[in-house]
């Protein structure tokens, strides 16, 4: 049969956007096969909050966030192509599976299930009741809300080894308790852990209960030999925290019923990464495996790929499918392209990241009007440069600079229409750097048109909010959680005139920390009371639905 080209369809959808998923979509794109990467939450998966990598062979020291997004940059190169959105169900029967995500339906031969796994909660009284205020899960994201504080990490793999050292760089001690007769990962990742001078290692205990008031003040532990229970309350005037690390959850609520899970739900596959349904294939942490680590993901991505490239070659013989090739996009050094480049950006933004903007600004079809608040802080000079960068890029986007007062919160960018000057609902106080760099971007798309498509329900629900709703949100620019609440808080807000979203950066507005009792981000205040953790935009419009 005659091979036809089809525009709107891929060879191979990989679902998760972590090391395992980009590793694919390098090779299946580098092989010129069509792949599409769908992650609902931030390209480079959990590894990045690992602020230090030492064992990754060929990179003698590195971050997640580097490492991850070398990868992704690297398969971009090869024509891999990238979306936001949230993997919602999957349909296998036939040659050509579809994958329904929340930005619509994607078609293809072979479908990579790459969505890794998400912080496990171990179930001792008090840890969802203190989430937030004592109890948290990521190090990087939270670790400074407990600089000077005694903290407590539960676990003994590589994270909980891993991550007390970095806890270290902030509080005053750090005690880890382990269920086990020892850590359960490598020696020399928990040698830098028992070693270190301001670490105490207790073994063979669990943790009872922790309690407090607005704030974690005691945890309760037991001896599982002797069965001595101990008891630690925080010095008066002061909190402490307990950082849980007790493994993962498997990300496989697509594939239950589906597909082969172990008892403990990872999904089985064979040597080759297929698991028991034709052309869906698995990777990375969501695997039954001995290690989860970036090198065995990324092997069981390269590995995966490779057959995918098989699986996808048959298909395009038997059907005559032929999906449009993947434009192939390697770096190009050029006098003229390094002469040209402006020298405002130098230091700024990379020339990815240059790309990636002038992409966005192209389809922004309503000019917004930048509205800054600066006070004498050195903060504001920063917010002020990094918009006026963003104004000298397009004709889209002006800036205008106001003296703040106390009412404005400085300093602060607020996203107006430039027709009429009026706000759009969206606001950032500090300067959105880090993670949420992104999310800025995607709001000023959102709220320019015609931005993020919506779901047909979604849209409904948007319309249907017909009184004020007022959200604040509380982010560190070191979390990697914080971005999914923020985009859907914004998007929101770019659809209704109800809505408003102000998102914080904790660094700058201490005042917030204190008045909310906020010890974890993302922090969405509603109604004058704090919600904790991450959601997408259905929570959101649910928690609003509820309480509005």
């Amino acid at each position: 049969m005659a091979g036809q080209e089809r525009e709107n369809f891929y060879d191979v959808v990989v679902i998760g956007g972590g090391p395992a998923g980009l590793t694919a979509a390098l090779y299946l794109a580098r092989a010129r096969y069509r792949v599409v990467v769908v992650e609902k939450e931030r390209f480079g998966g959990q590894i990045t909050i690992t602020s230090e990598i030492v064992n990754y062979p060929g990179v003698e020291k590195t971050s997640g966030t580097a490492l991850t997004e070398s990868m992704r940059r690297q398969a971009q190169s090869f024509g891999a192509e990238f979306l936001l959105a949230e993997a919602e169900g999957l349909e296998l029967d036939g040659e050509i599976k579809t994958v329904r995500t929340s930005k619509g339906e994607l078609q293809c031969f072979g479908i990579l299930l790459a969505a890794g796994a998400h912080p496990r909660m171990v179930g001792f009284a008090g840890e969802e009741a203190f989430r937030g205020r004592g109890v948290a899960y990521c190090a990087t994201c939270d670790g400074e809300f407990f600089t000077g504080k005694d903290v407590f990490v539960v676990g003994g793999g590589f994270a909980a080894a891993e991550e007390s050292v970095f806890l270290t760089k902030y509080a005053r001690s750090v005690t880890i308790l382990i269920r086990e007769d020892d850590f359960t990962c490598a020696k020399a990742t928990a040698d830098a852990a028992r070693n270190h001078q301001n670490i105490t290692v207790q073994t063979n205990v669990v943790v009872e209960e922790v309690t407090g008031d607005t704030f974690l003040r005691r945890i309760r532990y037991r001896n599982l030999k002797t069965g001595e229970v101990s008891e630690y309350k925080a010095p008066e005037g002061e909190n402490l925290g307990v950082f849980v690390f007790a493994g993962y959850e498997p990300a496989t609520e697509l594939v239950r019923g589906i597909a082969e899970l172990n008892p403990q739900g990872y999904v089985v596959t064979d040597r080759n990464q297929q698991t028991s349904r034709r052309g869906l294939y698995a990777a990375g942490d969501i695997c039954v495996k001995n290690l989860r680590q970036v090198v065995t993901a990324v092997g069981d991505g390269a590995l995966a790929a490779t057959e995918l490239e098989r699986y996808a070659a048959e298909l395009q013989a038997k059907t005559g499918i032929r999906p449009v090739q993947p434009v192939t996009r390697l770096p190009k050094e050029s006098k003229e392209r390094r002469e040209n480049q402006p020298k405002e950006e130098d230091g700024l933004f990379s020339e990815e990241i240059l790309e990636q903007l002038n992409t966005v600004f192209a389809k922004m079809e309503r000019p917004l009007l930048l509205k800054l608040f600066l006070d004498n802080q050195p903060v504001s000079l920063e917010l002020k440069r990094y918009m006026e960068t963003l104004e000298r890029l397009t004709e889209k986007i002006s800036v205008e600079i106001t003296e703040a007062g106390p009412e404005d919160e400085a300093p602060c960018v607020q996203v107006c229409l430039k027709e009429n000057g009026e706000s759009t609902g969206l606001a950032f106080h500090g300067v959105p750097g880090g993670h949420e760099f992104t999310s800025f971007i995607l709001g000023l798309y959102n709220a320019s048109g015609p931005g993020q498509a919506l779901e047909p329900e979604i849209q409904e629900a948007v319309k249907e909010i017909c009184s004020p709703v007022s959200l604040k949100i509380i982010v560190s620019l070191s979390c990697t959680m914080c971005p999914e609440l923020v985009t859907a808080a914004q998007k929101i807000a770019a659809q209704s005139p109800w809505v408003t979203a102000h998102v914080y950066d904790f660094n700058h507005f201490p005042n917030l920390k204190d008045q909310y009792q906020v010890m974890s981000v993302p922090c969405l205040v509603f109604n004058g009371k704090p919600h904790f953790g991450k959601k997408n935009i259905r929570q959101l419009l649910e928690l609003i639905q509820t309480e509005a």
